[in-house]
């Protein structure tokens, strides 16, 4: 789905500097700020289109690191570092939203930075990124901002119960806490050591979606199909693509906007939004992720171009690549739980048992050690059919001991 900037809201702010951006040609050094997962497959992505990537991340033993061209290993503020980084980059890019904006800031002093340290900046604070969704034009729970506890004590008994989060640092449901009332609001709002938090009321939700897309330096927007999504425990577990829900005027809605909120934020690069499906029908924005996300992990096996070539292209000032699906998807996501049994004994999961599924393929992070929780990679798996590819992800999931619902 194309989503040209002048059909959107604020389409006369696109920078023209941005607009009129020289591209930068495959052979040149793209940069990265983050060494996880995500800069990991972005560092494939762009090496597959001729680019050399430089990683900057403290961890010397992080997953891009270890596949870049070369990994700066230091502080995200480490100024000497970014100076490296920007002067040899002719691009950099984020691979977590947690970054310090301010370096983003300091980095758009030597070269390109999409997305900026602004927008970055505005989605890391809960309570700006509300106010932000709202001037998009699209509707949100209703919250209220809680700075001190007389916030608590003010908030309309509507907002409960509620959800109690950080504004700042939360993400996998970390900084979150369900709250009956207000009682347990002031409780949980001490626990987080009075940090700034939002209060949301609790919704009745039927189902959670998200859109991936691209917004690129000219100011189009590519939105990838909607993915619904489940999740464990505060953690993304399956990621569906189904045929059918593309047709669906409410995937069309969620995809205008979700590139409202990009458009408006000033944001070029790829991000994500989360939304709410209500049991009524309407769909609320939750939470905007500004980086490739685990929901729009489909895209490598089901897409012509991937989350993160997209990502690619943008820092490029390429044209965007179609984010057409191919075929219906599932993305299984992989924790270092199934590296464990019942008894707590670790054990190899059964990867040849999952290969051998027509239709799955296998993404691994190259993390060292396996931990309860931590992502260690997921599957993808395409077919003809929405129904075929259920069966399909059962089948994977079974063999790698992953909890699925077949439907």
């Amino acid at each position: 789905m194309t989503i040209p900037t002048t059909t959107r809201p604020g389409a006369d702010s696109v920078d023209a500097a941005l607009s009129e951006a020289a591209v930068v040609a495959p052979g040149s050094w793209l940069g990265m700020i983050g060494g996880g997962q995500l800069g990991r497959m972005f560092c494939h992505a762009a090496q597959n289109m001729g680019y050399k990537v430089a990683v900057l991340d403290p961890d010397a033993a992080s997953p891009a690191g270890s596949v870049a061209d070369l990994h700066i290993c230091a502080t995200y503020d480490d100024a000497a570092a970014l100076e490296r980084l920007g002067t040899l980059c002719r691009a950099v890019s984020t691979e977590f939203e947690n970054v310090p904006a301010d370096s983003l800031r300091t980095l758009a002093a030597y070269t390109r930075v999409t997305p900026s340290g602004q927008a970055v900046g505005i989605v890391q604070d809960r309570i700006r990124e509300k106010a932000f969704i709202v001037q998009a034009g699209v509707p949100v729970a209703p919250y209220a901002a809680i700075t001190t506890a007389d916030d608590l004590l003010a908030a309309d008994q509507g907002l409960f119960p509620g959800i109690l989060k950080t504004a700042r640092f939360g993400y996998d449901g970390k900084g979150q806490a369900r709250v009956a009332d207000r009682e347990q609001a002031l409780a949980a709002f001490a626990q987080f050591g009075t940090q700034p938090c939002v209060l949301e009321a609790l919704q009745p939700l039927a189902s959670e979606i998200s859109v991936v897309l691209a917004r690129g330096l000219d100011g189009q927007v590519q939105t990838f199909p909607c993915a619904r999504n489940e999740h464990r425990d505060g953690i993304l577990a399956v990621s569906t693509v189904s045929a059918h829900f593309q047709a669906d005027a409410l995937s069309e809605q969620a995809r205008s906007a979700a590139a409202a909120i990009a458009v408006t934020l000033g944001y070029y690069g790829v991000l994500c939004v989360e939304f709410f499906i209500l049991k009524d029908g309407r769909l609320l924005a939750n939470e905007v992720a500004p980086r490739p996300h685990n929901s729009g992990h489909y895209t490598m096996n089901a897409c012509v171009t991937s989350q993160f070539e997209q990502q690619a292209r943008v820092m490029a000032a390429l044209p965007l690549g179609s984010t057409q699906a191919l075929c219906p998807s599932i993305m299984l996501n992989i924790l270092g739980d199934i590296w464990f049994d019942a008894q707590g004994v670790s054990r190899e999961p059964d990867w040849a048992g999952v290969l051998a599924i027509p239709g799955v393929s296998l993404h691994l992070y190259g993390k060292a050690q396996a931990r309860h929780g931590r992502k260690m990679g997921h599957v993808n798996v395409v077919g003809d059919s929405d129904t075929q590819v259920r069966e399909r992800a059962a089948l994977a999931a079974a063999a790698l001991h992953i909890a699925f619902d077949h439907g």
